[in-house]
Parts: structure tokens; sequence; C-alpha cells
């Protein structure tokens, strides 16, 4: 799982090796072209943005010095991947840190971290002028502490065996005053106490609720000798994300991070993330910086070599015979382009649904129409208006056979995970404050990762790469073989995804369908936007039976890790409601399952 604002996107190899080497600092990532003039107007990557009526002003730092780097030791690599934390530099003058970064060594340095300032908001009348918003802590809490040599935590050096890194390592969570909040934590080389002056914490009604995620970090920890404890300690570094994420969510996170070596969360040691309590969206992009935002950045969308069935334009797939069929009516209604007499709001209430015609002239709709394709893009706020989330639909008219991947052997599954009418999309988040491409959000089936800007593959200048998977039209960051399912047994079901001469370019071939934040009226939503039923009729396979008779024959050494999978394969082995439109998905107001 990723690591999002400010952090890590996606997880990386892990470091091979003996006792902790003293590794050269990470590559610093820059996109291979310059970010263009973006067109005039508004508040859109101009390096600033204000929340809180005006009373906080917030900044990105992206430049960043080393403090230390912490790894696991040799035995227990494959639980992470070595990290280094680092303090920003050339933070603009008055503003404040709120706490430290950190990010897997396994990828070139990109961060945004968040600091504030203090502002003088607009004069309202009031009685008692409410505190600061910005205020030292009073203290710091010592939450573990790690020795070069060994390891420290209730004073207990441990041995050289037991090291981790170079350098004396000290993670320290501020003590907030009455009414204010913590949002990160700070690392020292050294044992005292970080000055008060090194961070600060922002007034209580200015931040929202605060969660863990991802894992940056997972030390699994040495202990005494004498200790009677079967179950060692583990120190976890994670991302710090808001709660509330939706598109109309207030919180925003940081970009810091949380540690513990008891398990606790963030928010059980008093931190916060910050809240845009009014939902200023003046730092949204306009329509026309939105435009440039997708010329600038929008990916090449690569098809399998091997895919059979490509995507289309939806007025190609209407105008060539997909058509509206409702319960007990008799034959298919014609649908214009546009979709203009599709029934519009409601709920899916299964009382119609879109279809393609039987016989050859179905099979041909089936196949899409590439050259016709475009991604439909729908543009919203995301972590409170700090950023720009561009989630960009693609319309497969079809979705093709599943296969089923057990060890050395594949094979297919007939007509398993065929159904009419497939909806997939990926998502491009992009920082409101300096204009720069935070990450991309690859979905994929009943989930999705991101991954950060500078772990992405990119075609042309700053244009990143998504591939289809072959059939069933998952979007992966990179080609290979992806299962869903057991990667560690070899078993599930296959997710081929490679470069070929089919692509869709979406930084050209697009349509903004949808962004709300401008106001009604500013994008004109198309007619099938807003149907909500089913684009495919419900399909009943047999699948499950078969894969059950095939694990039934397998050598006795293979069949009881494959029974456990096949228990956890998803229900749409044995049945598939038809596909609802993106307006229908539950990520089109809320935010990516990550």
């Amino acid at each position: 799982m990723g690591h999002g604002w400010g952090g890590c996107f996606s997880s990386g190899d892990v470091r091979v090796g003996g006792p902790p080497l003293e590794e050269p600092d990470p590559e610093v990532f820059s996109f291979a072209e310059p970010l263009p003039p973006w067109p005039p107007g508004g508040g859109f990557a101009r390096g600033r943005m204000c929340i809180g009526g005006g009373e906080l002003e917030l900044a990105a730092a992206t430049s960043f010095q080393k403090i230390c780097t912490l790894s696991p030791r040799r035995r227990q690599r494959r639980c992470g991947s070595s990290v280094t934390f680092y303090r920003p530099v050339g933070v603009p003058e008055g503003f404040s840190l709120l706490g430290h970064y950190c990010q897997p060594n396994c990828r070139p340095l990109h961060g945004h971290l968040l600091v504030a300032r203090a502002c003088t908001p607009p004069t309202i009348a009031s009685p008692q002028p409410p505190p600061p918003p910005l205020c030292a802590p009073r203290d710091y809490t010592l939450v573990w502490e790690f020795r070069a040599g060994g390891l420290g935590g209730s004073g207990n050096r441990g041995n050289a065996g037991n090291c981790y890194g170079l350098k004396d390592a000290y993670f320290w969570v501020p003590v907030p005053p009455e009414g204010y909040k913590a949002l990160g934590c700070l690392v020292t080389t050294e044992p005292q106490k970080p000055p008060l002056d090194e961070v600060a914490c922002v007034r209580a009604d200015l931040t929202d609720e605060c969660e863990p995620y991802g894992s940056l970090l997972h030390l699994q920890l040495a202990q005494p000798s004498s200790s009677s404890d079967p179950c060692a300690a583990a120190f976890a570094v994670r991302g710090v994300r808001p709660v509330h994420r939706a598109m109309w969510g207030k919180g925003i996170g940081a970009g810091t991070f949380c540690c513990a070596a008891d398990g606790s969360s963030p928010g059980d040691q008093g931190m916060a993330c910050l809240s845009n309590v009014e939902l200023d969206l003046s730092a949204m992009p306009t329509l026309e910086q939105a435009h440039a935002v997708i010329q600038h950045y929008g990916p090449t969308l690569f098809f399998h070599p091997k895919e059979k069935y490509l995507p289309s334009s939806v007025s190609w797939y209407f105008k060539n015979g997909a058509a509206l069929y409702r319960r007990g009516g008799e034959g298919g209604e014609e649908v214009d382009g546009e979709g203009s007499n599709l029934p519009g709001g409601g709920c899916n209430d299964g009382e119609c649904w879109i279809d393609v015609p039987s016989g050859e002239r179905g099979r041909a709709v089936c196949r899409g129409n590439i050259d016709s394709a475009e991604l439909y893009a729908h543009v919203k706020p995301a972590m409170g208006g700090a950023c720009t989330d561009v989630a960009m639909w693609v319309l497969c008219p079809f979705n093709g056979p599943a296969r089923l991947k057990l060890g050395p052997v594949s094979l297919p599954l007939g007509k398993t995970g065929r159904h009419v009418g497939d909806w997939e999309h990926f998502t491009l988040r992009v920082s409101n404050l300096t204009g720069e491409l935070m990450g991309v959000y690859y979905s994929q089936h009943s989930g999705g990762h991101w991954v950060d800007a500078s772990a992405l593959e990119y075609t042309a200048g700053n244009k990143p790469v998504a591939y289809s998977s072959r059939n069933g039209h998952a979007s992966y960051a990179y080609p290979g073989v992806y299962l869903q399912g057991s990667a560690a047994l070899g078993i599930g079901i296959r997710n081929d995804a490679a470069r070929s001469r089919l692509f869709v370019d979406s930084s050209a071939k697009y349509r903004i369908v949808a962004a709300e934040y401008l106001g009604e009226g500013a994008v004109a939503e198309p007619q099938w936007l807003q149907f909500m039923r089913e684009w495919g009729p419900t399909t009943v396979y047999k699948s499950r039976k078969a894969m059950e008779w095939m694990v039934g024959r397998l050598p006795v050494r293979l069949r009881c890790g494959a029974e456990k999978m096949l228990n956890k394969m998803p229900n749409e082995l044995s049945r598939e409601e038809g596909p609802t439109g993106p307006k229908e998905k539950n990520n089109w107001e809320g935010d990516e399952r990550w």
C-alpha cells in the first residue's frame, strides 16, 4: 500500500545484505521536462494556499537534508526496505515545520512536506479573538531510540549484531499545548530533545482526524536474553493520512509520518491532520488549467499485444449496436451517440440495462474500436483542496474470459469473466501548490494502488505509462504477470500486461465530463454519465465447479494451498452483475481504495 500526499506511493524492493552499510543518498527525482507555464487565473500552482478562513497559509517544502537511514537486519530483510529520514531545507521565511519526512531508498527522493505560517485573517468583530493558529510544543515524548552498533529503547544497548544503522536515531512526538495538535514526528541523531521551535503544533479546530496507512519501515526488535516474552516487539513507521478523504472531504495530509513500537496509532499519540475547515477551493485549477494538466501529464494507455477486446468511445459503442433493454420489454431500444434517451438519475433498480445485439454484429461491437477510443476525465478536489485528482475512465465494450494460473500451468476458464460493458480507470494526483504530478492510482478489480511520480515509467516528456491487462483491463504501472490470488503459491487469476502498438494517448484523446467544484454548468455532463443502471446484463458462470474439479486433481502438496486460495477467489467466478457506469462507483465522490 502506498504513501499518499508527501510520501511514498508504492512500497519498494527489500534491501539485501548483512550488517547495515552506509548507503548513498538517493538520487533526487526530477521530471524529464520542466513544468509548463500554466494558463493564468485562480490560485493553482502559485506555491501557497490558505485554510481556516485565511488564518493559516500552507506551502510545500520539496528540498531535503538527510538525517539518518535505518535498515532491517539481514534475517528481517523481507519485512521492508531501508528508509531515510529527512528534514526540509529552504523553507520559506516565516513558515514552520509540522514534522519530518521519510521515504524508502528504493526510489529517487521525491517529497512534498507541508509547512505553515500564521496569517492575519479578515477582521471579524469578536469579544475574544481566537488563540494563534500555530504554537510551539511544550515538550517532546521519546518514542524509541536506536543506537549505532546496538538497539536502544528502555535504555538497552543490545550488541552490534542488532544494528539497524550507522547513526543513532531518536524518534520524538511533540507534546502540544492544550487546544493544539501535533502533525508529525521528529528524528534526531543526538539524545537531547529537539528545540521547541523546531516544529509547530496546530490549533485543534484547524485539524482533522488522521489514521496510519502503508508501511514505510517494519523492524522486528530484539528482546533482552532474559526476557520471557515470546513475542518480540516491532517498531513501525507508517504514513499519516486524513480519515475524511472524499471529494468534499476537508482533511489535508501534511506529508509527515508516525512511528510506534507498541502498535499505537497517530490518533492515540495525539496527532492529527490539517483541515480545510471552510473547504476553500481557490487553489483548484480553472477549466483551462485542468485541460493543460491533462495535456501535460496524460498517460499513454497500452493494451496487451494479444488483446481482442479493445476500447471504444461511448458514441461509437451506441452507434454500432449497443442498446437499452427494459425488464419485460421485447428487443433493445436504440441509443443515440450521447445517450440522450437513456434514463438518468435514480438508482440501480434492475429495471433496465445496456446490452449488445446477438450474432456477428454483437461480436463486432465487443471487439471495440481503438481508433475512436477516448478517456473520460473527472476532475475533482483531493486532500481538502490541496491536490487535484483527475480520474480518467475508459470504456471497453467487452471484458474477455479469465485464465487461472496453478503453479506452472495456466488454464482458460471458459466463459468466466466474460461480460458486456467494462469501465476501468486510473487517476492522476497533482499538487495544487506546485502543479507537480504526485503520483498515479492504478485501479485493479476491487482495489488498486498509488505509484509515486518518481517510480513511474514515462513515455514522451512527463507523460507516464499505464498498462491495461489482457481481457480484464485492470491497470498497472509496469508490464508483467499479476495474480489475483497468491503470488507466493503461484495460484490465482492471471492479469498479463505488456506494451504493444495498441494504445490510447490520454493527453490527446480525452474529454472532461465532470468537474463539480467549478460550479453548475461549467462542464456539460453527457446524459450517458447520468445512467445509473448496468452497462451489461448479469452473467452466470459454472467456473467454480470446474475449478474445484481441477484443484481436486492437483498433487497433494499443491492441493491444500489451492483449496485455500479458491475459497478467497472473488464471487465473480460464479456470477457477475452487470457493471455500472463511472458515476455509480463509490470512488466517484469518495477517495480511491488504497
